[in-house]
């Protein structure tokens, strides 16, 4: 709340400062207190500030505050440019042309397979029904605080802005539970989402580990049968997987009610189930003796109920995975495993039935660390996504030089920097969960008291669609992909012909077929055809004058090879075939190159 004391306290603050300044300009800088002073007096007058926004206080009052506000932030200012007015003198730094950390550019090959890569993805999400989506790229701090739990730390906050506390989005499964309570949480649908997300972690750039990147999601919400949308949405993984051929890929499943139940079961106090769940997360990345050393020695559990831990999650399988489960009289006899258990059951039967099964691995030590998964959970991997120093199997126990991804040195900010790519894979491609009560936890938050709010049942999947580039890229730049679409380049020969080019070009345009053309009066053929091969153009459409009096155009097919691994046109003598220009499209159209064009091979 403002009050008339910390007003003038800081009034007088800003008047002290007003009076140190000039002494001080040229001659020494603002000290470190003083700075951390002068901070968090304007921290407490923003806070004020908002307080009194927030209490709709009378317009009195809140100019009184925006006043102090921009008193201090003046002294701010001033003081910032009496310590810089000390260098003044000095030669002017040079720019430092450099993406910020963890971001990358993309060139116009790459753009081409990442676009690829999400039109299959994009063309399944409607395939299975889905209706698009878009939300801000930034919420509310208190929309996304609370919801991640260890990684609340990763999230990106971007401090006051216009009087609200904002930060960038962590995922789009918040900003969409968000989205669905402010419509009432009544929605019974399909939802995709495609866009960047901000992660504040170390990144690995070339296996796909950022802090911008793009995820693309689709979420089934509402009340259906069990395990209806559980299944659908693994069988859209699958297929999605399968068509952008990134290779053998496993989805791993694991239910959070019988991970709960197990952690019950075994002895763990419920105030540290989701810390222990995270934990037990690692399992992919550590062997189970470091795995055990964090639960016991850095979050306090005991080392017997670790040790009892450690016997359920090193178990994976398939459905019979169940019969053991359910053999175990101990944990059928906790409600939370039996339900998740026969969860399970139903999931298993209705993966057989679109024929997915031989693609799931049930995996007792996947925990997904996020705080809002209640049902079912799982993630995608393909050979790239473990560690290549890491053994399978999470008994046993690396030599310690391989253990974990070493670090580099702390850079000038205080961060690690990136972590050795060597020792790192790419990681899980796409990731997902049920989530019953994320919903709901929006619409009791903004209910009045007393009143019942609405829930919302919901499950969805997450794709790392950078994750997937990365392993995509490769096979792509080897197989001779292109890198644009362009299907004919118009050429002239002889005086230019730029209006019958530019006629040409829209005619073809038109009819559906990508055509460029050199925007030059009266270019040299040479330097056409050079710009056709530089974008790979299959057709080369030339115009001459002569045979435009004739109603005649010559086209000449262009072919890439690869020599010695790298792609080159393959050179021929061949001076191309005449066509009449009234049959150019339909001759065009009915080429086999033109055809098969949607695969986007060159080679």
């Amino acid at each position: 709340m403002f009050s008339s004391r910390a007003f003038c306290r800081s009034y007088r603050l800003t008047a002290n400062f007003r009076t140190l300044i000039p002494k001080s300009i040229g001659t020494r800088t603002m000290t470190t207190e003083a700075s951390d002073s002068l901070t968090a007096e304007i921290a407490q007058a923003t806070s004020a500030l908002n307080d009194l926004r927030l209490q709709n206080a009378d317009a009195s009052s809140i100019d009184a505050a925006k006043k102090r506000l921009g008193e201090l932030k003046k002294t701010m200012a001033a003081m910032n440019s009496a310590g810089g007015s000390k260098d003044a003198g000095k030669k002017k730094e040079r720019l430092l042309l450099k993406t910020a950390k963890g971001t990358r550019d993309y060139g116009a090959a790459e753009m081409f397979c990442r676009e690829h890569v999400e039109r299959i993805v994009k063309d399944v999400f409607t395939s299975y029904g889905g209706s698009a989506l878009d939300t801000p790229v930034f919420e509310r701090k208190d929309v996304l605080a609370g919801k991640y739990g260890e990684d609340q730390k990763l999230i990106f906050d971007l401090m006051d802005q216009g009087g609200e506390q904002l930060a960038l989005r962590y995922d789009h499964t918040v900003p969409l539970a968000r989205y669905l309570a402010m419509a009432g949480a009544t929605v019974q649908a399909k939802i995709w989402q495609v866009g960047k997300v901000y992660r504040r972690d170390n990144p690995v750039m070339s296996k796909g580990r950022m802090r911008e990147f793009s995820q693309a999601d689709l979420d089934i919400t509402g009340a259906w049968d069990p395990m209806i949308p559980d299944a659908e949405i693994i069988s859209l993984l699958c297929t999605i997987l399968t068509r952008l051929d990134v290779g053998e890929f496993t989805v791993k499943l694991n239910h959070r009610k019988i991970l709960d139940g197990i952690f019950e079961v075994c002895g763990v106090p419920q105030d540290k189930i989701r810390s222990i769940s995270s934990a037990v997360d690692k399992l992919d990345k550590l062997p189970w003796l470091e795995v055990k050393k964090e639960m016991t020695e850095e979050k306090g559990l005991s080392s017997d109920v670790a040790d009892k831990i450690g016997e359920y999650v090193k178990h994976k399988g398939g459905p019979s995975l169940l019969d053991l489960l359910k053999a175990d009289a101990t944990l059928m006899a906790n409600p939370s495993a039996k339900q998740g258990i026969s969860d399970m059951d139903i999931l298993f039967t209705l993966l057989r039935a679109y024929k997915v099964l031989d693609k799931i691995s049930f995996d007792m030590s996947l925990a997904r660390g996020l705080d809002y998964y209640t049902g079912i959970i799982y993630e995608a991997i393909v050979e790239a996504s473990a560690p290549p120093a890491f053994t399978a199997d999470v008994t046993e126990s690396p030599a310690p030089s391989k253990l974990k991804p070493s670090k580099k040195a702390k850079t000038d900010d205080g961060e690690e920097d990136e972590l050795d790519e060597s020792q790192v894979g790419v990681g899980s491609i796409a990731a997902g969960g049920r989530y019953d009560n994320l919903v709901g936890m929006f619409t009791a938050a903004a209910a009045a008291e007393g009143k019942k709010a609405p829930g919302l049942p919901c499950i969805g999947v997450s794709i790392g669609l950078d994750r997937i580039f990365a392993i995509v890229w490769p096979k792509w730049v080897e197989k001779g992909m292109r890198s644009k679409e362009t299907m004919v380049y118009v050429l002239a020969a002889g005086d230019g012909l730029l209006e019958e080019r530019i006629a040409l070009v829209q005619e073809l345009r038109e009819a559906g077929i990508k055509t460029d053309f050199l925007a030059k009066k009266k270019p040299k053929l040479t330097a056409q055809f050079m710009a056709g091969e530089r974008d790979e153009v299959p057709f080369a459409v030339i115009l001459g004058g002569d045979e435009l009096k004739e109603g005649l155009v010559t086209i000449k097919e262009q072919k890439w090879e690869f020599v010695d691994g790298k792609k080159t046109k393959v050179q021929s003598a061949d001076q191309g075939m005449k066509v009449r220009r009234d049959e150019l499209i339909s001759w065009i159209k009915q080429t086999p190159t033109y055809q098969g064009w949607s695969s986007g091979r060159l080679i």
